[in-house]
């Protein structure tokens, strides 16, 4: 369907006059940005268009896996990005440096973003305090509690309970749609991967091996005989924890910051966001969504391979 999609999407660019085609120069000052999604057909670009109320200049149009990529250009607006919500599609403006083929960092947060479930969620089900849990991390994550005293009173729900519930949780990680094959041709491309998670080594580390991660950072259970104590040990990762997270591992793999990209969902994700020279929210709580560079609303975690691979169709698109 995605083939059929891109054909139809060229052949209809392709038939435009030439004041549309790429090596046309268009006036200075116009945006480029790219709408895509798994959903993203010649229907919707007309739709998104009409929404609009413009004709953009298209430029390209390619597959990432599932998805379907059009390059744009014309003078953006930030409006644009609700009109293309309404047609079930994502859109980003193309204003910043990280590109696929330029190898940089990509720092994740784990809950809700490497993986579709919060942990501390799942084990609280099976220690009985799942609800009261559910409640605290989902105010947490809209930033309306503080992160390490939320995060230190869940865990101290868990006290009592054996350590075999982490295992059962951890053996049934359902990994987000689209992580494998991006961190596959990340590292194809000479990427270093990390994660840096509120959440706990426990799962952290089984994915570093799982996903061939360069580096993993998360917060630790104290557990003794067996038994969780309810606390945890050492400094607590949170949002300043994260941010300096990304800073070093630029500084150790000798990568600029302007090429790092940071992903997450959460309000202790936004630190990161923010000082990456990509930052993503992905399927992330409405504060994340408004302060966030990029939203990803609708594409799975290939949103990544999306966005990257436009700058580099940007530049050839550029040479040409």
């Amino acid at each position: 369907m995605q083939t059929q999609n891109l054909a139809t999407i060229t052949q209809y660019f392709s038939s435009f006059p030439s004041s549309f085609m790429p090596q046309i120069s268009l006036p200075q000052g116009d945006n480029y940005f790219i709408l895509y999604g798994t959903t993203l057909n010649l229907s919707a670009l007309n739709q998104f268009q009409q929404k609009c109320g413009k004709n953009f200049a298209i430029l390209d149009a390619w597959n990432v896996l599932q998805n379907t990529v059009v390059l744009l250009k014309g003078n953006w607006d930030a409006q644009f990005l609700a009109y293309a919500h309404e047609v079930s599609l994502d859109l980003a403006l193309l204003d910043f440096t990280p590109s696929l083929e330029n190898a940089g960092l990509l720092v994740m947060d784990m809950d809700s973003t490497a993986i579709e479930i919060e942990c501390i969620d799942e084990i609280a089900k099976l220690a009985g305090t799942g609800e009261l849990v559910s409640s605290i991390t989902a105010q947490a994550m809209r930033g309306e509690l503080d992160f390490e005293q939320s995060l230190r009173y869940r865990v101290a729900t868990l006290k009592g309970s054996p350590e075999t519930i982490l295992a059962k949780v951890r053996d049934n990680l359902p990994l987000m749609p689209g992580l494998v094959d991006t961190l596959q041709e990340l590292q194809k491309y000479g990427w270093k991967t990390a994660i840096a998670s509120g959440g706990f080594t426990y799962f952290t580390e089984y994915l570093k091996a799982q996903l061939k991660l360069d580096y993993t950072v998360a917060n630790n259970f104290a557990i003794e005989n067996g038994i969780l104590t309810g606390e945890v040990v050492g400094d607590v990762v949170d949002a300043q924890y994260k941010a300096r997270t990304l800073q070093h591992l630029a500084q150790q793999f000798a990568i600029d910051l302007q090429n790092t990209v940071a992903i997450g969902d959460g309000a202790n994700d936004l630190a990161m966001l923010g000082i990456a020279g990509m930052g993503v929210a992905l399927h992330a709580k409405p504060k994340v969504q408004q302060q966030a560079q990029i939203v990803v609303n609708f594409a799975d975690f290939s949103a990544l391979l999306c966005l990257l691979s436009a700058n580099d169709k940007l530049r050839k698109t550029n040479k040409e």
